[in-house]
């Protein structure tokens, strides 16, 4: 799944620069001139992308078409996967162009520009504010023991939910562009919005990424998971301790993936916005950390699919009723290897997929 994508990073990310190419050093007179940050190769970094690539649209491909063809037992929780699914697969298709920018340079003009940006943008936000959602829904579900969400609603939330996201990536449509950076003969394909760090437009889009799209919804996934699972914990015996394992997965899946990235990226606008001094050290570790935790937030768009085939037991029965009933396998291989297909959820809160 995207996320907060800092168009000076990608400067630092793209550009194979050093330090000195994508900062200005005003501020750092009373330092010799920094080392050149290590940089990720970028042949390397093609192959994760086209990995990650094909492995999302497959599998994110595939949780669209079991959820959907599961139209009786769709619980709450599903409705949101899918929706988080379709997310990651709008992330999936950016990569290619990605994959050509990180080895050339942008060839795809100015609009391509701005559309693949958002893309990424929507795929963050959205992403993060979906997992968000699960978490109340779960919470009131489990720890206030009420009913979950009716789907209508869970329908009208994801379209608040899809134009937050679109709200709120709006700044890249302003500010990306494409033009050649520090007289190099390479167009990039970055935010544009001046060389002054204490810019204060540029200080509130900045923070409004950290804060709107990340922190707030990261507290209270805390706070509603950390209470769902004090009550899972001291109810024993129960289905919903099998409801919450792939819900719990999917989340700290996304904050293995995307918590380095922010914090490396927060660290980095707090240098800018010169609200902390910036040396060349801690300018080389952010520019050094940067690829890596992106690589690593790009990867997540193909975790999930991953995670449900191996912890959630209702998306394995689903699919296999699907391959079933079309004849691509036959029972005798669904008794040797897959559970009943007898059993199915009534409830609207038992396992999502």
């Amino acid at each position: 799944m995207a996320f907060s994508l800092d168009g000076e990073s990608f400067m630092d990310l793209f550009n194979d620069s050093s330090f000195g190419n994508s900062t200005d050093y005003t501020g750092l007179a009373d330092f010799a001139p920094c080392k050149k940050a290590w940089s990720l190769d970028k042949y390397f970094a093609v192959v994760i992308y086209s990995t990650v690539c094909i492995l999302s649209v497959i599998g994110n491909s595939l949780v669209l078409v079991v959820i959907c063809y599961n139209n009786v037992h769709k619980s709450t929780t599903d409705l949101y996967l899918l929706n988080l699914a379709i997310a990651d697969l709008l992330f999936a298709i950016t990569l290619p162009f990605w994959a050509v920018y990180n080895v050339d340079q942008w060839i795809f003009g100015h609009f391509m520009c701005k559309i693949i940006s958002v893309l990424q943008e929507v795929n963050f936000y959205s992403g993060i504010l979906l997992l968000a959602c699960i978490s109340v829904d779960r919470y009131f579900a489990i720890v206030q023991a009420t009913k979950s969400q009716k789907q209508q609603w869970v329908k009208y939330i994801c379209l608040i939910v899809w134009s937050m996201a679109v709200l709120l990536s709006l700044p890249i449509l302003l500010y990306r562009s494409v033009f050649k950076y520090n007289h190099e003969d390479r167009l990039m394909c970055y935010e544009d919005i001046g060389a002054k760090s204490t810019d204060i437009g540029r200080i509130i889009i900045r923070f409004s990424r950290h804060i709107i799209g990340f922190f707030i919804p990261l507290g209270v996934m805390l706070f509603c998971y950390t209470r769902t699972l004090i009550t899972l914990i001291q109810v024993q015996g129960t289905q919903k301790h099998k409801a919450m394992r792939v819900v719990f997965a999917v989340v700290l899946a996304f904050l293995i993936c995307w918590l380095p990235y922010n914090i490396t990226v927060f660290a980095d606008t707090l240098m800018r916005t010169d609200a902390v001094n910036e040396t060349c050290d801690m300018r080389i570790q952010i520019d050094t950390a940067l690829p890596i935790t992106q690589l690593l937030g790009f990867t997540h768009s193909c975790i999930n699919p991953i995670l449900y085939a191996f912890i959630g037991q209702k998306f394995r029965r689903n699919f296999l009723k699907i391959l079933l009933t079309h004849g691509i396998i036959n029972r005798d291989f669904v008794t040797k290897y897959g559970r009943s297909l007898s059993y199915t959820s009534t409830s609207g809160n038992s396992a999502a997929l």
